[in-house]
């Protein structure tokens, strides 16, 4: 005989069978219920039941018999009393449940499939909607959206049916994917991504999707993830009327975004139209990928015109040609399927070091710097020779020209890469340049990359002109910005290595760096080897009359401090530490780099944002 007894105190409130069933293990048997919960009690295997000890709505105790019954054999049971309602269901799998399915139907509201006509505005800008971005920024398959069922927070104007239609997700698709997974697995690759709608009440900032970006920013903050920010649109949304508010400048969404800066790899995309709000926090990006058909400015032509500043159409509003030059954007591309590529390529250099890479033919080196010392050519080939192939991803190349600043690996091991560029003004640093360079290496800094230097300067900017631009004050970040550093810098003289210049490249001074080596065409000076003849030797030069013979006099008293200060002379005194065959560059890094350690402690606590 078989006993059924109670897993606890309840009340009977419903019995399954009667006396004479055949059931087989698992049937439904009785229904108990407990502190306003219903309870199954099912048969732990096939039986005859016998009798029923108690009726509907008595109580019973833990362990008292509920029924008793005969045991049977499985194959003894007829097929058409094997099976009661409630297993029945059980079989029909979770897939038919329709809790499940209203839940399945709801979501659909929030897909691409479900508004036709706005993805069809977006192919006709020849733009790619939010959710579309996130699908190629992320590994297939890995996006987990937070806050999905949100909607405008304007129920107290407009019908639930209008809100799930006309504002899912609040216009603002938030969650955590895996980008570059395969490459650096799921740990490294967990990145938070968020991108505004613009399809959704003009990609405005609404209270709702307010509240989804400050979760997934304090997400990212505490767990230390990337973030990849897709902006597109304006700025706050004034009709979300469900919330007590005037002006909504309370939200804590930009302190959130900006308290990121120094602590995680925070990218910013742009594409279309990218005002107000929108701009703030693409402004707190450590990068902006943009997007030739762009617009970004802190105000769209509302706002312009608002404030009595006359009327534009938004493309007459930071061009993306505009925002190139002035350093807002740092790299332009052409499209979004290029800007997710991008993304990946940046986001990769702060995800660790890669085993596959490609050595470039650094014997071609040797031909970078023209054997004519006054002969200009471009840095970026020296640069190209030592990195590993294909790995060099430059940043703000549109602006501060007179310096490169690049991401890199040399040997699977990123790196950060700054070059002075001989092609502008000579190589020398001006302000723009100098703020270029320091914001490049507080990056670095905050992301324990190494930094490579490639220096060809005859020195800061001076004159007249760089002075009227606070040149005092720009230059002199890079020694601040150096003196604070915790990772190595290793540093390859090309050609000039003049003066403060030259000391503001290679981390404050020739032996700040973990190695600071020259190519047989360095040369180096105190300042410009020019200026010192004419300076150091003006009495000399000026007792001969202006024509050939003075002329003479000056080349012969170049020749003597150029070859006073060739590589070769400068490493007998040990203000370097060796002349390389430049093909060689990339071993002496490669080399030095492992056993340099990024110093014990606290990052930079931001990164500035110019």
């Amino acid at each position: 005989m078989i006993h059924l007894r109670a897993p606890l105190s309840a009340q009977i409130i419903e019995w399954s069978v009667k006396p004479g069933d055949v059931v087989q293990a698992g049937t439904l048997l009785v229904v108990l219920e407990s502190m306003k919960m219903e309870h199954e009690v099912r048969a732990e295997m096939a039986m005859q039941v016998q009798s029923l000890h108690f009726a509907v709505g008595e109580s019973v105790a833990t362990g008292e018999v509920l029924a008793s019954g005969l045991p049977l054999p499985t194959h003894a049971i007829a097929s058409d009393r094997q099976v009661d309602a409630g297993v029945q269901e059980g079989l029909q799998g979770p897939e038919q449940r329709a809790d499940l399915q209203r839940l399945r139907d709801r979501l659909a509201l929030t897909e691409d499939a479900a508004r036709p006509e706005a993805v069809a505005r977006r192919r006709a800008l020849g733009l790619r909607t939010a959710r579309e971005n996130i699908a190629a920024l992320c590994d297939e398959g890995s996006f987990l959206e937070y806050g999905a069922l949100a909607v405008a927070a304007q129920r107290s104007r407009r019908s639930e049916e209008d809100l799930i239609a006309n504002t899912p997700a609040d216009g603002m698709v938030t969650g955590i994917g895996s980008v570059n997974g395969s490459l650096f697995g799921e740990a490294r690759a967990r990145t938070v991504v968020m991108a505004y709608d613009a399809t959704v009440l003009a990609g405005t900032q609404g209270m709702r999707n307010h509240q989804k970006t400050d979760r997934l920013l304090n997400i990212a903050l505490a767990q230390r993830l990337p973030v990849v920010l897709f902006a597109e649109g304006g700025g706050g949304r004034p009709g979300d009327t469900d919330m007590p508010i005037v002006a909504g400048l309370h939200v804590g969404t930009f302190a959130a975004m900006a308290r990121l800066s120094g602590q995680v790899p925070v990218v910013g995309i742009a594409a279309g139209r990218c005002f107000a709000g929108n701009a703030a926090l693409l402004g707190c990006s450590d990068v902006i990928i943009a997007t030739r058909s762009s617009n970004i400015g802190m105000g769209g032509p509302a706002m312009v015109e608002g404030g009595g500043l006359g009327r534009f159409q938004p493309e007459e509003i930071g061009p993306s040609q505009v925002q190139h030059a002035n350093g807002v954007i740092d790299l332009l591309v052409e499209d979004e399927a290029q800007a997710v590529v991008a993304a990946r390529h940046y986001l990769s250099f702060f995800q660790g070091p890669v085993n596959g890479w490609q050595a470039p033919d650094v014997s071609r080196l040797r031909g970078v710097v023209p054997e004519n010392r006054l002969r200009v050519y471009d840095s970026l080939l020296a640069v190209e020779g030592t990195v590993d192939a294909g790995s060099l991803l430059v940043l703000r190349a549109g602006f501060g020209a007179g310096v490169h600043t690049a991401l890199a690996r040399i040997e699977g091991r990123p790196v950060g890469v700054l070059a002075n560029n001989p092609m502008q003004l000579g190589g020398a640093i001006d302000a723009d340049a100098a703020d270029k360079a320091a914001r490049f290496l507080q990056l670095c800094n905050a992301h324990g990359l190494p930094v490579v230097s490639f220096v060809d300067t005859p020195g800061f900017m001076v004159g007249p002109e760089a002075e009227a631009k606070a040149q005092v004050r720009h230059v002199s970040r890079l020694f601040v910005v150096a003196a604070h550093l915790r990772v190595p810098v290793c540093a390859v003289i090309l050609r000039k290595g003049y003066g403060l210049g030259a000391m503001g490249m290679t981390a404050g001074g020739f032996h700040a760096p973990v190695f600071t080596v020259a190519w047989p065409t360095g040369e180096f000076g105190a300042m410009g080897l020019e200026g010192a003849v004419r300076l150091g030797y003006r009495k000399e030069l000026e007792a001969l009359p202006p024509g050939p013979e003075r002329e003479a006099l000056f080349q012969r008293l170049l020749a003597q401090q150029v070859a006073n200060g060739a590589a070769v002379q400068m490493a007998t005194t040990l203000e370097i530490d060796a002349v390389i065959d430049p093909a060689q560059t990339r071993q002496w890094i490669a080399r030095g780099l492992p056993g340099a350690r990024v110093t014990e402690g606290p990052a930079s606590r931001f990164i500035d944002t110019w």
